[in-house]
């Protein structure tokens, strides 16, 4: 019984630990630099700071490690996707996979676009290195991290080790209160 019960109490502890992954910049905090392959959307085959052309403009930054992309990830963005500019028409997502083989995820991400039918949604490849940009500050354990911007400036941080398209509500509601802030 003894055994029983510690294994369960080992189970409880290590979903918990895996559960609580903190990625992202802080509430707060001004946007920094966030140069990006756009492979996909309004700058389609540019390199571009996409933090510097959005501006002030509400956005959604998803960090997708990309050895972790998943179908139910993808239904993610998708639910992002249908819902990011019913509180602002200037309101985009962005999905910034880091990590993994550069050169494959530039060819993969259009090839995926014409499943996922995105429409305010980029699908961009972080190009610098394989952890992501310098003062985002992404954990690795996380499988999504997604970042609300609005005037520059972040209003929250998600950090996902499983997400779905559940999981896109409470992404939205940040950028509804963002928006109206």
């Amino acid at each position: 019984m003894n055994a029983i019960c510690t294994f369960a109490l080992f189970l409880v502890a290590a979903c918990t630990a895996f559960a609580d992954v903190e990625s992202g910049p802080k509430p707060g905090e001004k946007v920094t630099e966030l140069k990006i392959f756009a492979a996909t959307g309004m700058n389609e085959g540019k390199d571009v700071d996409i933090a510097k052309l959005r501006k002030d403009e509400p956005t959604i930054y998803l960090f997708v490690n990309a050895e972790k992309f998943t179908r139910p990830m993808a239904k993610f963005l998708r639910a992002i996707d249908a819902k990011v500019s019913d509180e602002s028409d200037k309101a985009i997502a962005v999905a910034i996979w880091v990590g993994g083989d550069t050169d494959k995820m530039k060819e993969y991400l259009p090839k995926a676009q014409m499943s996922l039918k995105l429409v305010k949604t980029d699908l961009t490849v972080y190009t610098e290195n394989k952890t992501g940009p310098n003062g985002w500050g992404l954990n690795n354990d996380a499988h999504l991290t997604a970042v609300i911007v609005n005037g520059g400036k972040v209003v929250k941080s998600f950090a996902f080790v499983s997400v779905d398209d559940s999981d896109a509500k409470a992404v939205l509601e940040a950028l509804k209160v963002a928006v109206k802030k």
